[in-house]
Order: structure tokens, then sequence, then C-alpha cells
């Protein structure tokens, strides 16, 4: 999985940013069980999952605050 752009996590409805954040928090749970076996090839995808992580979150909190100011 590559790095998710911003103009993508816009597109995507609260529910779709829920459910990516879910699937991302899991696929870096497994990731860091990889590192921690030495099974990991990719180590910086550890750190593109957190990343992606936030930058989804962000987004949301944007959506929201633009929400309450309509």
């Amino acid at each position: 999985m590559t790095q998710m752009k911003v103009e993508d996590i816009r597109a995507m409805s609260p529910d779709q940013m829920e459910d990516a954040v879910l699937n991302l928090k899991k696929e870096r749970f497994n990731l860091r069980f990889q590192r921690a076996t030495g099974q990991l090839e990719n180590t910086s995808r550890l750190r593109e999952a957190r990343r992606d992580i936030a930058r989804i979150k962000t987004v949301a909190a944007q959506k929201r605050a633009a929400e309450t100011k309509k």
C-alpha cells in the first residue's frame, strides 16, 4: 500500500475515514509484530501508516470544524 493523498481522503465520507483508520491501525499492529520477530522487510511502511492515520484524522477534524461553522 502506498501513501494516501489528501485529495483522496477529502473525497471520503466520515464512515469511510473511520474504516480506513481502523484498517491502518490493524496494519500498523501487524507491522510492529513483524518488526519484533525480524520479518519486516519494508521498515518505512510503519512510518507511512502512522502518518496516514494522522492525515485522515486531520482531514476529519477539518471537516467537522467546517460543519460546525455553517
